[in-house]
C-alpha cells in the first residue's frame, strides 16, 4: 500500500486485498528457521519488525512484533504475542530495549529504509538479522522465462546491499540461503522444482510482487507454463530441478552484529 488508508499498512502493497489466505501457502520453512534464530545468538528479547503473520518467530524467546498491517495482525495464531500497530521507521521503543531484533521478507516494503534499519540499530543492544532477496540474483530462476515482469517487480524492490551497509555499517555478513525442494514457505523461489504450484492464482497472491503484474501478464504466464508443462518443454530445460535437494537463488541472510 501506498499509504495507510486501506488497512493500516505502511508497505506498498495492499495485504487487505492480498492477505487473506497468506499464512495457507506461506508457512514459515523450519530449516530456514534455524539459520535465522542462530543469527540472533542467544538474545533473550527478540524484536520482530514487519512480523506479519508471525512466521519465524522464536517460540523460545521473549518476542516484540510490530506489524503495521490490520490484515496481517489478524491472522497471527493465538500461540504468538499481539503484534504492536507501527511502522518501522517510528519504533516506539526505548533505545537498547532488545538483545536482538529480527525482520523477514519486509524490507523491500518500507517506504524509509534507511530510517528503519537505524532504528531497529536504536532500541537494539545486539545482532540483527534480515532475511531478503539479492536484486542481483533473481535472474537465477526459471520464472524469469515466463513472468519476466515479477522478476522485474522484485529487483526493483528489494533493496541492494550497498544500501544495508550504508545505514547499518560494517561488518555485514551476507549470507546466501539454500531454499529447500520441499520449502513450506510458498514465496516464488520455493517453488523452483514445484513450477505446477505457481498455476495456483492463490499460490501466486500469497507472494506480493505479484500484485503488481497487470491481469493480462499473469494470464499470459499461466497459458505459457501449463503449455510447456503439458509438452515438456518445461522438463526438457529445468527437469533437473524436480530433484535437486536444495536451491541457492536470491534469498539472503543478512546480519549486523552490533
Amino acid at each position: 500500500m501506498n499509504d495507510r488508508s486501506t488497512d493500516g499498512s505502511a508497505g506498498d502493497a495492499n495485504y487487505g486485498v492480498i492477505g487473506p489466505g497468506y499464512t495457507h501457502f506461506r508457512q514459515p520453512d523450519p530449516r530456514i528457521a534455524t539459520t535465522i534464530h542462530a543469527a540472533l545468538g542467544n538474545a533473550r528479547t527478540v524484536l520482530n519488525v514487519g512480523a506479519g503473520a508471525g512466521s519465524y518467530e522464536p517460540t523460545d524467546r521473549d518476542v516484540t512484533a510490530v506489524e503495521p498491517s490490520a490484515a496481517m495482525r489478524a491472522q497471527r495464531p493465538a500461540h504468538l504475542p499481539r503484534a504492536v500497530d507501527a511502522v518501522a521507521a517510528r519504533l516506539p521503543f526505548a533505545d537498547k530495549s532488545f538483545d536482538a531484533a529480527m525482520t523477514t521478507f519486509s524490507v523491500h516494503q518500507w517506504p524509509d529504509l534507511a530510517a528503519g534499519l537505524k532504528e531497529m540499530r536504536r532500541v537494539t543492544r545486539g545482532p540483527i538479522a534480515i532475511l531478503t532477496g539479492d536484486p542481483e540474483a533473481l535472474g537465477r530462476f526459471w520464472l524469469n522465462d515466463y513472468a519476466p515482469e515479477v522478476i522485474a517487480t522484485e529487483a526493483r524492490r528489494y533493496p541492494p546491499l550497498a544500501a544495508f551497509r550504508a545505514a547499518l555499517g560494517e561488518p555485514l555478513e551476507v549470507g546466501n540461503v539454500a531454499i529447500p525442494l520441499d520449502c513450506r514457505d510458498g514465496f516464488n523461489e520455493a517453488y523452483y522444482g514445484r513450477p505446477e504450484m505457481l498455476l495456483d492464482p492463490a499460490a501466486r497472491q500469497a507472494c506480493s510482487a505479484w500484485s503488481f503484474v497487470a491481469p493480462d501478464a499473469a494470464a499470459r504466464f499461466e497459458g505459457d507454463l501449463r503449455r510447456d508443462l503439458d509438452s515438456g518443454a518445461w522438463d526438457k530445460k529445468y527437469g533437473a530441478l524436480r530433484v535437486l535437494r536444495s536451491f541457492r537463488g536470491s534469498l539472503l541472510l543478512l546480519v549486523s552484529p552490533s
